[in-house]
């Protein structure tokens, strides 16, 4: 089974022949084929066989190298477009110019923005990936598995080996592929790896399997890694991990893209608006100047200049930056953000469905009472005694009240009683019945099934209740009796199970959901999760935030109200699962809208309320359980936490390591930052594209020369890309903080054609000036008229990141931070100090006569009330700025 040399990962195939081999071996033989034995693997096996075939984890999985990051980082298409641009401007003017002709300048100018671009992106994106990767080595997925010499006990999945033994319950996650060799009522999940949604039932031996023929996938003894218990129990033999498995042989095709978000599908409609509006204005420009001037080798060059200054090269950059600043920002308050796409959808949630137990709970069940059938308390401990048993002996998924009987039960001393007695079978936990049984013998005449779960799922398999050490027929009357003393103890805020029984069962095994009939009621259990400490504030929050809060429930509906009113949440309106059973889609999608508490939801349930929300709504979902997991994949944005389930945690977009729930709020507030911000440059650039296009075209039409060189273009965009790279640590106003945001393209070209043209005007303002008041009127003086036209470009445009990041008055209501003003700033005297330099001279620069100076600083301060009053009317009109 074992080979000596350890295969190497790359170009692995997927050993068909020996899965067939594995699932057709006799359960009994399985451990001697597979090396190994009932009891699991000795620690010096275990070592020998980890160093022989690594850790049990798929490489696709890990960070890619940083070189791979730092290449993703070019690819966009307004890197391609500038390389394009490069690569001509290098034919043109380096390798067709004349040796004494040839001019580095262009291309050296278009590569340093290129670079400058790409770096900015891979550093923030890495510095969020280092971030991440920390905070999740702080998070690991286990199995319980046995080993030679020890308990069985959790251990990291990526410990396994072949010939590992492990046990799976609900809500576990395949840890490797594995051969079953015990099962109880066990079906699992495939959809990753075959897209089906329905589980499918596994069982210890292969039924009708064609000789080593069709789909491993169908096997019925065989569990893939990546696979989920969704009901039942076993034992398995792990024979393949890591690269190795089925998984790990087919992980790129798995891996592929994820789909692309409404934040993805604006962010790509309005780059390819800004490609467009260029490849459409470019040779516009490029025809009038060389019909204008005469000189079409020159035409051209200038309006590849154009080019470059309409090509929004940062926007990957900036979108990178704020969703990593948003991330690291997390990372410090002790949340994992793994996927950089949530934070955006934080900003943009408006509706959060939350899970109760373990979320908005504390998550620490006490066992408060136990009580009789009849209501009377339980002084003899035979309810809690059934309970202890019930719960010590199944080998599913233990949950907080299993482990809070077993706690209160060692507390009070009756631990003696697992030793007297032993376990026949099992008929495990299901979301559909709500209850689990087990089958035990304390001596051969007598068999007991003891069976626990949800009130009313109970109240329908049982026909007897116990009273006062009689048994009785479980009347009408009695199952309004019983059902009365569940509601008192859930009006409280406690949550209720029923415990039952059946004695002297002549049925010897394979025992079924079938034989859960004729049982007898004992009593019941009283649980206590009280709320967390944070819940109320950060409920109350949230609203403050326009975050309406929703709890989807399993639990009764009397429990969510009690809970839900400890919390702050309106409990006028609740539905439960079985009242949605009798809407039709069309009536739920009313309902829900009001709808703040649900109660008794199957996880289907949550999942097509997720799915009818999300029609005109951006939705959040909180949970940490089984029965949460299709929920959180369903939502736009999952959230679990550290001791939710494994396949919680997979499922989930953010993971929070701490309980504290007020980080919801901080990551709300991320979300909307991280919008603002990119807002921010999407219609600096867009506006201000537009605009100069105005004033290229009018230059152009009009003036005997060229208003601006190439070289002049291509530096005023880069000191431009220089003064904008801060605006990812820039500041939001707390009013645009207030309210979910949404992406919404719409609102863009209406931006472009009211803010645009303004800029223009104090453009054309500029040639004015520089024609009638300093006398450029020829070619003679075309230097001083375009360094005049650079000076002032370059001003407004950096000018603009003020007047555009804010609805107010910027410098007096709003101040940007401190890098984004020190920033612009520094460009602003870097634009003003450049023609009187010596490289300003070798590019073809001036310096400017003082008298230049006070009609630039009318004309700067003219544009910027302009544009304030411009805003003022826009918002008044629209209702929006950003």
């Amino acid at each position: 089974m074992f080979s000596k040399r350890k295969p190497s990962a790359s170009g692995y195939a997927y050993p068909a022949e020996k899965v067939f081999l594995a699932a057709t071996w006799p359960a009994e033989n399985i451990y001697s084929y597979l090396n190994t034995s009932p009891q699991g693997l000795n620690d010096e096996t275990v070592e020998r066989r980890r160093e022989r075939y690594g850790r049990n984890e798929v490489v696709h999985e890990r960070r890619p190298h940083p070189f791979f990051v730092f290449i993703k980082a070019f690819i966009n298409p307004f890197i391609g477009v500038l390389t394009a641009l490069a690569v001509v401007s290098l034919v043109i003017d380096v390798w067709m110019a004349d040796a004494h002709e040839r001019q580095w300048s262009g291309v050296v100018i278009i590569t340093v923005m290129v670079v400058l671009s790409a770096l900015l992106r891979f550093w923030q994106e890495w510095r969020a990936g280092e971030a991440t990767s920390s905070l999740m080595s702080l998070v690991t997925n286990t199995c319980l598995a046995k080993r030679e010499g020890h308990e069985a006990e959790e251990i990291d999945i990526r410990q396994l080996v072949p010939g590992d033994v492990v046990f799976l319950a609900a809500g576990d996650m395949i840890p490797a592929d594995v051969r079953i060799v015990e099962s109880k009522d066990l079906f699992l999940s495939q959809a990753s790896l075959t897209g089906e949604s329905e589980p499918i039932e596994k069982l210890s031996e292969v039924r009708n399997v064609p000789h080593r023929t069709g789909s491993i996938l169908e096997l019925d003894n065989i569990g893939f890694m990546g696979s989920t218990v969704v009901s039942g129990a076993a034992k398995a033999v792990v024979f393949e991990v890591g690269n190795r498995t089925y998984l790990g042989s087919i992980a790129k095709s798995l891996a592929g893209n994820r789909p692309a978000t409404a934040f993805d599908k604006g962010i790509s409609r309005v780059s390819l608006l800004l490609i467009r509006f260029m490849l459409v204005m470019v040779p516009f420009v490029f025809c009038i100047n060389g019909l204008t001037k005469g000189d079409w080798f020159e035409a051209f060059i200038f309006a590849i200049s154009v080019a470059v200054g309409l090509t929004p090269e940062m926007l990957p950059m900036i979108v990178t930056a704020n969703l990593s600043k948003g991330a690291l920002a997390m990372a410090g308050k002790k949340t994992i953000v793994k996927n950089l796409n949530a934070i955006q959808n934080f900003g943009a949630m408006n509706i959060l469905c939350t899970d109760k137990t373990g979320t908005l709970t504390a998550d620490h069940i006490v066992l408060e009472s136990y009580i009789n059938a009849d209501g009377t308390p339980d002084e003899e401990h035979r309810v809690l005694r059934h309970a202890l048993l019930n719960s010590y002996f199944q080998t599913g998924l233990k949950n907080l009240m299993d482990k809070a009987v077993l706690a209160h039960a060692a507390e009070v001393g009756m631990e003696q009683w697992k030793q007297a007695y032993t376990k026949v079978d099992e008929i495990p936990f299901d979301f559909t019945r709500r209850r689990m049984s087990v089958v035990l013998e304390s001596r051969p005449a007598k068999r007991q099934l003891i069976t626990k779960g949800a009130v009313e799922e109970m109240l329908e398999v049982c026909s007897y209740a116990e009273l006062e050490g009689t048994v009785h027929r479980l009347t009408d009357g009695l199952r309004i009796q019983a059902r009365r003393i569940s509601e008192g103890l859930n009006r409280k805020g406690m949550r209720v199970l029923a415990v039952a029984q059946k004695s002297y069962v002549e049925k010897e095994r394979d025992f079924s959901v079938e034989d859960e009939c004729d049982m007898v009621l004992i009593g019941f259990l009283a649980f206590l999760d009280p709320p967390k400490a944070s819940a109320a504030s950060a409920i109350a929050r949230l609203h403050e935030q326009g975050v309406e809060v929703k709890v989807l429930s399993g639990d009764n509906d009397i429990v969510v109200r009690a809970i839900g009113r400890q919390v702050g949440i309106d409990t006028t309106h609740t539905l439960t699962g079985p009242q949605m059973e009798q809407l039709t889609d069309s009536e739920l999608r009313e309902r829900i809208r009001e709808v703040t508490l649900f109660a008794k939801l199957t996880p289907l349930q949550k999942t097509q309320i997720i799915r009818l929300l999300q029609t005109d709504n951006t939705v959040g979902f909180l949970g940490d359980g089984i029965n949460d997991a299709a929920a959180l994949r369903q939502s736009d944005i999952g959230i679990s936490v550290d001791s939710a389930v494994d396949i919680a945690k997979e499922s989930a977009d953010i993971i929070l390591l701490e309980k504290d729930l007020m980080v919801l709020e901080d990551g709300v507030i991320e979300g909307r930052k991280t919008f603002g911000n990119i807002t921010k440059y999407i219609k600096m650039s867009a506006s201000s594209n537009f605009g100069n296009m105005f004033s290229v075209m009018a230059a152009s039409a009009f003036l005997p020369f060229l208003p601006m060189m190439p070289i002049h273009l291509l530096i005023q965009n880069l000191l431009y890309d220089i003064s904008q790279s801060t605006i990812p640590f820039d500041r939001m106003d707390a009013e645009f903080l207030r309210r979910p945001r949404r992406w919404d393209a719409s609102d863009l070209s209406r931006f472009m054609l009211c803010i645009g043209p303004i800029s223009s005007l104090f453009d054309i303002a500029t040639y004015a000036v520089m024609w009638f008041v300093l006398g450029c009127t020829s070619p003679a003086h075309q230097a001083l008229f375009q360094s005049g036209w650079f000076v002032e470009g370059l001003l407004s445009q950096t000018l603009i990141v003020h007047m555009i990041r804010t609805r107010k008055i910027p410098f007096i209501q709003s101040r940007a931070t401190w890098p984004v003003t020190g920033m612009t700033l520094l460009v602003m005297l870097v634009g003003i100090a450049l023609p009187y330099t010596a490289f300003g001279a070798s590019v073809g620069l001036e310096p400017l006569p003082l008298s230049y100076f006070p009609w630039l600083t009318g004309i700067l301060l003219s544009y910027c009330v302009l544009t304030q009053a411009i805003k003022r009317w826009y918002v008044k009109r629209f209702a929006r700025w950003l």
